[in-house]
């Protein structure tokens, strides 16, 4: 048996890292989509947040490595130029990490390309395209079926949840149900400034609302309309749930990029607990404010 030329080794090894890392991009990139974006009303938007923000990694290694095929030598520069302008535009260029995590292993993977002589070349073409495709479909099935199937009433206002052990109100959208992400302090401070009518905020507490528990918040979780059947073990730190929740009515709004809520329940003096639509409890530093971390206030129904 022959043994492959360096230059087709080089090759191979080329190809296999960029699809490789193509796929870990695709897998990401799909799964984040359907769990943090397509929350747009406009199906144009969310198909551009899609290709734009979680998939533009992918078509990047994909594009990459079709060039260092087709011409290795500019390939191999361009894999070398865009390590450096990532390293640039994520890092400071005093760090390290840059170094380490990007620049060079993107030169390394152009000198590769720069060699390398991958055959057969349509073989590689296809592993370079089709691989990739491959994650994104097989990785995109449960995601895409789970949004498309969303229960979205429509119904914003002011909602009684009951079931599973919990009977609240839960406030309207605006001030006691935002769609902008705040830190803990500022959802605990509105939640009690909150006014009866779920809607002024008042300049001192009214004590009416609140934050929910963490308790109440995964046993009002639902999934279809229907109580996901969730607890709380305050032991194990760890929620559990007869059927998986979902962002839909009558808790979330579809179209909001809030898909984490603020709860009551603090772990230390630094740190409180967050839910997720999907019925995740996780700990956040209380100072920690993205646009997807919002809350909703709650009350007793008189």
């Amino acid at each position: 048996m022959n043994k492959l030329p360096k230059n087709q080794i080089v090759g191979w090894i080329a190809v296999a890292l960029s699809t490789v890392i193509a796929c870990i991009w695709a897998f990401w990139g799909i799964i984040e989509n359907f769990h943090e974006g397509w929350f747009h009303e406009s199906f144009l938007m969310n198909i551009g947040l899609l290709l734009i923000q979680y998939l533009s990694p992918m078509f990047i290694f994909v594009f990459l490595c079709l060039l260092g095929l087709t011409y290795p030598r500019i390939g191999g520069v361009a894999h070398a130029l865009i390590g450096i302008v990532l390293a640039s535009v994520l890092f400071d260029w005093e760090d390290a990490v840059a170094m380490q995590l990007i620049i060079i292993p993107m030169v390394l993977l152009g000198i590769f390309y720069w060699f390398g002589r991958p055959q057969p070349l349509r073989f590689a073409y296809g592993i370079a395209v089709g691989l990739p495709l491959l994650t994104l479909i097989v990785c995109g099935i449960e995601p895409i079926w789970r949004v498309a199937g969303r229960l979205n009433d429509g119904n914003l206002g002011e909602r009684l949840i009951e079931g599973n052990g919990v009977r609240l109100v839960w406030a309207a959208e605006g001030n006691g149900w935002t769609r902008e992400g705040v830190n803990w302090q500022e959802a605990v401070k509105r939640c009690q400034n909150l006014a009866e009518d779920g809607q002024t905020l008042k300049d001192v507490p009214q004590n009416i609302w609140r934050l929910p528990t963490v308790d109440e918040a995964v046993r009002s979780m639902s999934r279809h309309g229907v109580n996901s059947g969730g607890t709380w073990d305050e032991q194990t730190k760890t929620a559990k749930y007869n059927v998986r929740p979902d962002k839909e009515s009558p808790l979330w709004n579809v179209y909001s990029q809030v898909i984490y809520w603020w709860t009551a329940n603090e772990i230390d003096e630094n740190n409180a607990y967050i839910i997720v639509y999907d019925g995740k409890v996780w700990s956040r530093n209380k100072r920690f404010g993205p646009a997807s971390l919002g809350y909703r206030c709650v009350k007793p129904l008189k």
